[in-house]
């Protein structure tokens, strides 16, 4: 057993997870407080730390070659800076009365308790597996970790056929049927959805389904996977729906994921309606003095809607961490939430939202008015130019931007970043259209499809609100 905290000269901070938020916690924790101040002993279970897990998808499709490109900091970076980082380490146990935590070294099978003053819990995010029959079948594969990469890369390298099913089609779903086009394989998509891409509307969703088809991808919608199946070898031979058998040598999870919240569930910290953490404005697990959460694992207010939302994404994680490594350093931070914004891409097809779904407006409770638009990347004439559909929602009678959806070809998707901005300030789309935006003919018409958007909206605001 590790040395009790009032036997300690310095304060402890216990880290538990080795990603984006838990060491961004740890490092800056670290700037603020050096070795003679602060130890820091830091648990993660797999072979990996500091790494871009949103870049699994294009190492595995081949545009990143190296595995070793995706990590930011290794292990022994860290160490190099005063942190006892114990890899394939899990931790079991939170004793939250004792102020301590039980771990397992996943080599050796050892179990130790480790005492701490504060605890960063950084548990991230499992991809979500339905209870299938099959489901754990080998070469069925989910996509979260690099650990999970190199699993599929391993796969991919000794199976002979060339079928991939994909079920579900969000972010990672739609990602990684792309990476294995690339790879060479024969793809299709099973998804439960009306469209793919469920954080959009359906009419913006059916955008990506064509472009999905036009790489050679069979987009299967409105199907329900029931099994998957297996051969004399064990492994899987295909994807059953209530009617259709799809065959597959290899299946890719791309139904989501949930926060990993077992540990800190099982110890009584408070959970949100998505299984994630909920923690105040300093990213302090609520009621509890010393210990912070942050990353995959908890929910964060949304701004627009006001209700609290489960988002992974690497952004938020790595801000989590700098608030509570300032936080736990002595100083002084907070994140006040977010606007849900996000972009992806289908090869060539760049797809980005901010904001309110219709859906999430209604669920809100919301009146609103929705137009969209077509425009060009650039100025008509200028040579480049590709078509954009730009989808705007606007609260009836006050006129505030409530979201935004994008789809088109290169130059659509980053323009997203105006209606986050927009959304964050609180203003209307009569405000918008007053936006001083920089112009030239190879960047964008000399309206931007942003402020037309946003024209279109005040007209449809001003129609909605008349008696």
């Amino acid at each position: 057993m590790s040395m009790s905290r009032a036997s300690r000269s310095r304060e402890r901070l216990v880290v538990v997870g080795g990603d984006a938020a838990g060491m961004s916690a740890a490092s800056q924790a670290r700037r603020l407080k050096g070795p003679d101040e602060l130890e820091i002993v830091a648990f993660e279970r797999g072979h990996f730390t500091s790494y871009s897990a949103c870049g699994i998808p294009y190492w595995v499709g081949g545009d990143v070659t190296d595995r070793d490109q995706l990590i930011a900091r290794s292990p022994e970076e860290h160490r190099g800076r005063g942190m006892d980082l114990r890899m394939r380490t899990e931790v079991t146990e939170l004793d939250v009365e004792g102020g301590r935590v039980r771990s397992r070294d996943l080599e050796s099978g050892a179990e130790e308790w480790t005492s701490y003053d504060k605890l960063v819990l950084a548990t991230g995010a499992h991809p979500m597996r339905p209870q299938l029959p099959g489901i754990d079948a080998p070469g069925v594969h989910g996509v979260q970790t690099l650990d999970d990469g190199q699993a599929l890369l391993d796969t991919l390298a000794r199976t002979a056929g060339r079928r991939a099913v994909v079920i579900g089609a969000g972010y990672i779903g739609v990602e990684m049927a792309e990476a294995l086009i690339n790879r060479g394989y024969e793809v299709t998509v099973v998804n439960r959805g009306q469209e793919p891409m469920s954080t959009l509307d359906p009419d913006m969703g059916r955008l990506v389904h064509e472009a999905m088809e036009g790489l050679g991808i069979t987009m299967v919608n409105d199907a329900e996977v029931t099994k998957i199946l297996t051969g004399g070898d064990g492994r899987v031979r295909a994807v059953a729906t209530e009617d259709v058998e799809y065959p597959a040598d290899l299946v890719v999870l791309g139904i989501g994921v949930r926060p990993e919240t077992a540990l800190a569930e099982a110890a009584g910290l408070p959970l949100g309606d998505h299984r994630g953490l909920l923690t105040d404005l300093a990213m302090r697990v609520r009621g509890h003095e010393n210990i912070w959460a942050g990353g995959d694992c908890v929910e964060v207010l949304d701004l627009v809607s006001g209700r609290e939302r489960h988002i992974a994404l690497g952004t938020h994680a790595n801000k989590h961490g700098q608030v509570i490594g300032a936080n736990v350093g002595g100083g002084y931070a907070t994140f006040p939430g977010v606007v849900g914004t996000a972009v992806s891409k289908v090869c060539d097809l760049e797809i980005a939202r901010t904001g309110l779904r219709e859906k999430d407006a209604r669920r809100a409770g919301l009146r609103f008015e929705k137009v969209t638009i077509e425009s060009t990347s650039r100025a008509g004439y200028y040579p480049g130019a590709d078509p954009m559909t730009v989808k705007m929602l606007a609260e009836r009678r006050t006129g505030r931007l409530l979201g935004v959806q994008i789809v088109g070809r290169e130059g659509a998707a980053k323009r997203v970043d105006i209606a986050a901005v927009a959304l964050t300030a609180c203003m209307t789309v009569e405000q918008m259209t007053a936006l001083d935006l920089g112009y030239a003919p190879p960047f964008s018409p000399v309206w931007d499809p942003i402020l037309v958007a946003a024209r279109k909206a005040v007209v449809a605001v001003r129609a909605g609100s008349a008696p």
